[in-house]
Formats: C-alpha cells, structure tokens, sequence
C-alpha cells in the first residue's frame, strides 16, 4: 500500500472563460468544475486509478474539508484525514483565451497535535511508502515532515517545494521537484537536460537516494544510485497542467511497486502525466491503455 499525507490540502476551482480577462469586465461561464485537490490527495487518485493500493491522509476541516472527503469517497479513494479547526483552503485556476491564472489560497494554521494524530493514522495502515506532498500549512515547518518520515518503518517520498527540500534532514527514497524547485533547492540555474541531472545529483547527495525530476517541456529525469536518465515530454495537447506532477509521481511510484526498472517508471511517469494534461482540473482520465503510450517514449541513459 502507498500511503499519501496531504498537510494543507485544497478544493480545487476550476472555471474555462471562451475570452481574454478584461479590467472591470464581469465574465461569466459555462464550464467549471470543483475537486478534492492538493498534491498528495492528487497522487492517491492517479494511483488508485492505476489499480494501486492506496489511502489518502492528511488535515481537513470546516465545510470544504466535508466536500472534500465525499468528493473522494465518491470517486472511490479510501481516506483516513485528520479533523482540524479551520476551513480547507479553496485554490483556483482559470483558463481563458490568453493564458491560465491561479489563486491559491494559503489554508489554516495547524498545531504539531495533528501532525503527530497522522503518525498514529499511518501506522494504523502500516504502507510500505508514505508519500508527503504538497505546501505546508501555517504553523508547521519542516521538521514535522522529517518525523512522519520517521514514525513508522515506511519508505518515504516527498514532493515539496524547493525551500523545504533543502531544509530536510532526514533519509528519503524519493523526492519529485519541477524545474524551479530543483534549482531553488540546490541554489544552481539549470539551462536544460544535463544541468538538471547534475542539481538532480546534488539532492541525492543531500539524503535522497532517487530523483525525479519535471522540466516542463524538456520532459523529465531520474537520477537514481546506478544511472541518470531522461525521457522527453511527449506531443499533446495541453489544456491544463494543474496536477501534471502529481500524475508524473504516480506513474513512477505505481511501476515501483510492479517490481520495473527505473527507466519503465520514468516512461510510466512520463505518459501517465501527458495523459492527465490534455484535461481540465484534477479530473482523472483513463489510464487503463496508458501502457501503449510508455512503450513509445524513448529513455536516454547519462
């Protein structure tokens, strides 16, 4: 079972507007849609739709953290969150004529209870990996990740961002930074393929034995203790990349636990996440024929 930990997690707005914002001007809509929504929510729900064994947990409250669970129970994710005080944050994205906009919300302030409540949670389920995902919320630093890394006998895999990567002390098997989180977690400026696998190579010196890594257009890399490699971002249409890394760490994550090389779990990786941004939100698509799409995607060996 893979675990997920979603410390701040979001409802997700999404709204299409066929024009341009304009200053002033009231634009209405005919296409929206609400999500339950944050990286490692998003995770369990592009495993679970790979026949993954997995359990969303983390913090939720208030009438957003209410939508969020049904929203995941109806879609047929098992979850175990955590009740605080407060109210679930509410994150939007619009995708106009001109460009795609985001307005996330900060979410509530936690005490170091909760965080210890989800340890108790996690070894409730015993996974054999925990993944920890997404932005902290008020009052919790980065220490707290350390101890959930260290609560249970679990592999754990992080995808935070680049500030936080650089602040963590413990041992991790895994961590999925993008583009600007890996440069900001190795403080180097990555100007394309081999740059990233070198700052790739710098974090695995920091304390995590693999790393992958999104670079956008430029596809993505893993650099792991016997090769580093890079497969390319395929040709789609892309109508919305909220979730693409997320998608990108499932599909690795998921030919992990089928026992694949590491070169099977970036194409797995790199297809899932292409199949997921030719759609709007954090909706999930079928990927039950992604496998013909992975087999096409050539992987290069540095």
């Amino acid at each position: 079972m893979i675990a997920s930990v979603t410390l701040n997690p979001a409802v997700d707005y999404t709204v299409e507007l066929p024009d341009a914002l304009a200053d002033g001007a009231i634009a209405r809509a005919d296409e929206y849609r609400y999500d339950a929504g944050g990286k490692g929510i998003n995770v369990s729900k592009y495993l679970t739709a790979l026949g993954v064994d997995t359990v969303a947990t983390g913090l939720a409250g208030g009438r957003l953290g209410r939508f969020l669970r049904d929203e995941l129970s109806t879609g047929g994710i098992a979850t175990d969150f955590v009740e605080i005080e407060g109210e679930t944050r509410l994150n939007t994205t619009v995708l106009t004529a001109d460009g795609e906009y985001k307005i996330n919300q900060n979410g509530p302030r936690v005490s170091g209870v909760a965080i210890e409540t989800i340890g108790d949670r996690l070894r409730e389920y015993d996974p054999e990996t925990v993944v920890i995902a997404g932005s902290r919320p008020k009052g919790v630093g980065p220490d707290a990740i350390d101890r959930l890394a260290d609560a249970g006998p679990w592999e754990t895999v992080v995808d935070v961002d680049g500030a936080t990567l650089s602040e963590l002390d413990g041992e991790y098997a895994l961590c999925k930074p993008n583009l600007e989180e890996l440069a900001a977690a190795t403080g180097t400026r990555i100007d394309g393929v081999r740059d990233a696998l070198a700052a790739a190579e710098a974090l695995r010196a920091d304390g995590f034995e693999r790393v992958v890594a999104s670079l956008g257009d430029e596809g993505a890399v893993m650099a792991t203790p016997e090769r580093h490699l890079h497969a390319p971002a395929r040709n789609v249409d892309v109508v919305d990349t909220v979730g693409a890394g997320d998608s990108l760490l499932a599909g690795v994550l998921a030919a992990y636990t089928r026992g694949e090389s590491a070169a099977q779990a970036l194409r797995s990786g790199v297809a899932v996440s292409s199949r997921v941004v030719s759609v709007s939100g954090t909706q999930v698509p079928s990927l039950t024929d992604v496998s013909t799409e992975r087999d096409a995607i050539a992987v290069s060996t540095y």
